[in-house]
């Protein structure tokens, strides 16, 4: 019997889209419709007038929240790929080698760092330099490369300890064939599910830093700086607070539902999606 078409799923996933492209256009597309500041920064553009009214320094909120997106995503997608091209080939190799002690050799010194708590390793470097946005990147991926590898790991074992692995090792085939080719593809649901969970942990990671005062300038256009300079004004002028918490939180959500949604949409008996 054919089953139905998965209208739930379907609605789930373009729900998550959009709760995800809304925040992220705006991120990437933000600054081209920003326009130019006009005099002490505080006029905005398109029509005019103050849309969100202004900040606590009489900056246009609405210019600011066009500004202030793209930072915070960059960042975050930048860390969360750093991660993974560190964590996937050392969780690979450790779980396809027979050798004992280079899988420890591989995967000890991360248990090591696992145990330093992510924010307090962030704010203990940024006390003894200034990381930029680049350096804030390389930090929040350097603490999320054990978690990561440790979960790659854990799903790339159990694939490698199947026939086929063995049968590929017989026929010679290569380490990239039998690693990529069959032990990552059997490994992919849990790397989705991983990615997103990662993005949101990312993402968090940056905005937390960022309102710390970590790789950014204080008074810079970010969502997360946004947030911390005005909260004291909440009552009065909640717009400037009120704005990029929720765009921040939309990013978070949506792409963790995102990457959910797509790691359902598994093939069906028919070669229809469902």
């Amino acid at each position: 019997m054919r089953a139905g078409p998965d209208t739930g799923g379907g609605a789930v996933r373009v729900a998550a889209a959009v709760l995800f492209a809304v925040p992220a256009v705006l991120a990437l597309c933000g600054p081209l419709w920003a326009g130019e500041p006009g005099p002490r920064g505080t006029s905005f553009t398109l029509g005019g007038g103050h849309w969100l009214g202004t900040d606590f320094v009489g900056r246009d909120v609405w210019r600011l929240v066009l500004l202030g997106g793209r930072p915070v995503l960059l960042t975050a997608l930048a860390a969360t790929a750093l991660t993974y091209a560190v964590a996937l080939p050392l969780a690979l190799a450790a779980a396809l080698t027979h050798r004992t002690w280079l899988e420890e050799l591989l995967m000890r010194p991360l248990d090591v760092l696992l145990a330093v708590p992510s924010l307090l390793l962030i704010l203990l470097v940024s006390a003894v330099t200034a990381p930029g946005p680049v350096g804030l990147a390389l930090l929040v991926a350097l603490v999320n490369i054990p978690d990561a590898a440790r979960i790659v790991r854990a799903a790339a074992a159990e694939a490698a300890s199947r026939p086929a692995v063995e049968a590929l090792r017989m026929q010679g085939e290569t380490w990239w064939r039998t690693a990529v080719g069959y032990v990552g593809r059997a490994s992919a649901r849990t790397l989705a599910a991983d990615m997103g969970v990662r993005l949101t942990g990312v993402l968090y990671l940056v905005s937390t830093a960022a309102f710390l005062g970590v790789g950014v300038a204080p008074d810079a256009a970010d969502w997360a700086v946004m947030v911390d300079r005005n909260r004291t004004g909440l009552f009065l002028q909640p717009w400037a607070v009120v704005v990029p918490a929720l765009l921040i939180v939309a990013l978070t959500m949506g792409g963790n539902v995102l990457f959910d949604a797509v790691r359902d949409r598994r093939p069906a008996k028919d070669g229809r999606h469902r």
